[in-house]
């Protein structure tokens, strides 16, 4: 939930002006208590069953028995195309939960500036 709390907040993530939204498995009622003592204005979207997930391509990098999703930052574009998607969890990148904003700003900058 940390890495939400920061991005929202984070003033160079703001400047990109790309939508934040969360996607997890965890019931409505958790995310809100959650998010509601955090802070978290940015939505917070509940994923039973992991359809959203498996519908990008997130699954491949499930974590525990492949049912849980990884912490995955999927950029989509206007079209709803994926214009990238990186799982830090997962090992070949390096089996991080946290990634700095910046960090990720650059990263997803190139993708919303570049071609």
């Amino acid at each position: 939930m940390q890495q939400v709390v920061d991005l929202q907040n984070s003033k160079d993530f703001q400047a990109l002006g790309v939508e934040l939204l969360s996607i997890s498995p965890d019931s409505v009622q958790a995310w809100a208590k959650e998010g509601s003592a955090k802070g978290v204005h940015t939505p917070l979207l509940s994923d039973p069953g992991n359809r959203v997930a498996s519908a990008y391509g997130v699954m491949r990098w499930g974590m525990g028995d492949g049912t849980m999703p990884g912490h995955t930052f999927v950029l989509v574009d206007s079209t709803g195309r994926i214009s990238w998607i990186r799982d830090y969890g997962a090992p070949e990148h390096g089996g991080l939960m946290y990634v700095a904003p910046k960090d990720l700003v650059p990263l997803i900058a190139a993708r919303v500036e570049g071609p």
